[in-house]
Formats: C-alpha cells, sequence, structure tokens
C-alpha cells in the first residue's frame, strides 16, 4: 500500500514538473516573438551623420555627434518591441543635443527588468541632467523608476502611470494617439489624477499606438489617420521643448 501511495505521488510530482517546463518555454516563446524594428527606418538613423549610434549590450545608446545639450533620457520599449524601432522616433531629439538611451528589457518585457536606471546613464557619464521616459508597457514601468534617483522628468508616450507620482515635482510631458488602440485617450485620462497637475498631456490626432516607433502594425491598435514621419515631426517639437525645461 505504501509503495502504491508513493508511486502515485511520483507520478504527481513529474505532471508537475512536465506542466510548470511546458508552462516556462511556452512563455519564454512568446517573450522572444519581438515586433522588429522597419530596417529602412533604422538605416535612416544609422546614415545619419548628426547622430552616433552604439550597442552597449543592455541598451541601445544614441548620441549627438555635436554639441550636448547635458540632458539624457533613458528610454523603455513597450512590450516585446524591438529596441531600434525607437531609433527613428527620436532621431532629431538626438541631433538637437539630447542623450536617449533606450533600453534592452529583461525578456524583452519592462516589468521583468529590475536594473536601476543607473546602469543605464552609466552608459553616458557625459550627462548632467537625466530624465526616463518610455512606451505603452515601458512607459508604466518608467513611472515606477522615476521615484528613485534624481531623475528631473519624465516622458510617456502613448502610456500612463499606474502609481501615484501627483506630488513628485517631476516634469512631465505625455503624448497620447487619438486613434491608439491599446493606451487609449480614456484610459491615459483616468490616470491623469497620477501625475503633477502641470504635466504637459497631448494628443497627437491620427497617431495609433505603433505611431510612437517603427515597428509596422499591433495587434489590438486602430489604423493611424496620420503618417509616421508626421507623427515622429510631432514628437520632436514637443520632446525637445520640454527637455529645454529639465
Amino acid at each position: 500500500m505504501a509503495r502504491r501511495a508513493g508511486t502515485r505521488l511520483l507520478t504527481v510530482c513529474v505532471a508537475v514538473v512536465v506542466v510548470l517546463a511546458v508552462f516556462a518555454t511556452a512563455f519564454l516563446v512568446y517573450a522572444n516573438q519581438v515586433m522588429p524594428g522597419e530596417r529602412a527606418a533604422a538605416l535612416t538613423v544609422w546614415r545619419d551623420d548628426r547622430v552616433a549610434v552604439r550597442d552597449a549590450g543592455d541598451s541601445v545608446v544614441m548620441t549627438p555627434t555635436g554639441a550636448s545639450d547635458g540632458v539624457g533620457v533613458v528610454f523603455i520599449p513597450g512590450a516585446k518591441v524591438d529596441p531600434y524601432a525607437y531609433m527613428v522616433t527620436f532621431r532629431d531629439v538626438v541631433a538637437a543635443g539630447t542623450t536617449v538611451v533606450i533600453t534592452k528589457p529583461t525578456l524583452n518585457l519592462a516589468f521583468f527588468d529590475t536594473r536601476p536606471l543607473s546602469t543605464f546613464e552609466a552608459h553616458a557619464p557625459f550627462v548632467t541632467t537625466w530624465a526616463v521616459g518610455g512606451h505603452s508597457l515601458g512607459g508604466v514601468r518608467a513611472c515606477q523608476l522615476a521615484e528613485t534617483g534624481e531623475t528631473r522628468g519624465l516622458l510617456l508616450l502613448g502610456s500612463y502611470c499606474a502609481n501615484d507620482l501627483a506630488s513628485s515635482g517631476l516634469d512631465v510631458l505625455s503624448l497620447a494617439g487619438s486613434r491608439d488602440g491599446l493606451s487609449t485617450p480614456a484610459k491615459v485620462g483616468a490616470a491623469r489624477t497620477f501625475l503633477p497637475s502641470d504635466a504637459s498631456m497631448v494628443t497627437i490626432r491620427g497617431a495609433s499606438h505603433a505611431s510612437f516607433g517603427a515597428y509596422g502594425k499591433q495587434p489590438g491598435d486602430n489604423t493611424p489617420t496620420l503618417s509616421r514621419a508626421a507623427v515622429d515631426r510631432q514628437i520632436t517639437a514637443r520632446v525637445e521643448a520640454w527637455v529645454s525645461g529639465l
């Protein structure tokens, strides 16, 4: 009888291990199915002599080849989005003097990345003023990191906070898309109370969730009615004005 009970227990344990292994494998496959950045968009940045790009292993570092304004932004990609997809988004911002460090989140999901901002800030020791930002899930994580260190500003692209930063004193710029099917205008508006009262809230008419990067269509999103180039121009103008006040 004891032998049969022991056999049953072993069988159950083996079954549990197999199920966990299957789930773990399935999750790893899911996490590594990244939405790739568009090659043509990335090439325009690589070929731009105003911008220097280097792969630092844990991030993509974009620095101006001309004069630096001393400001840097640690930017966190959306869930399973290729970090290189955001290079074209910040191309002109960097050319104007701002350093942008685009992180490579653990398992391509920001919530699994426990590294502090200092890990990424170390790639640009010449920067004197830092801000943090992110797109979609990356923006939610950026809100959490904004509570740490000496971050001066917070940049949200198609995103919103889940933690309360209303009394943080941060200089916040939130850019949303009127055609965003994921971080909808309603969701962004509902989370407005988590931001300082003087946060700059801007809705780009015609922009979708995927308009904030160059990685093609995204499931659940709406079709944009504004070209990505036009969206990029609006992002550049807004971010440059925001950076000048940090």
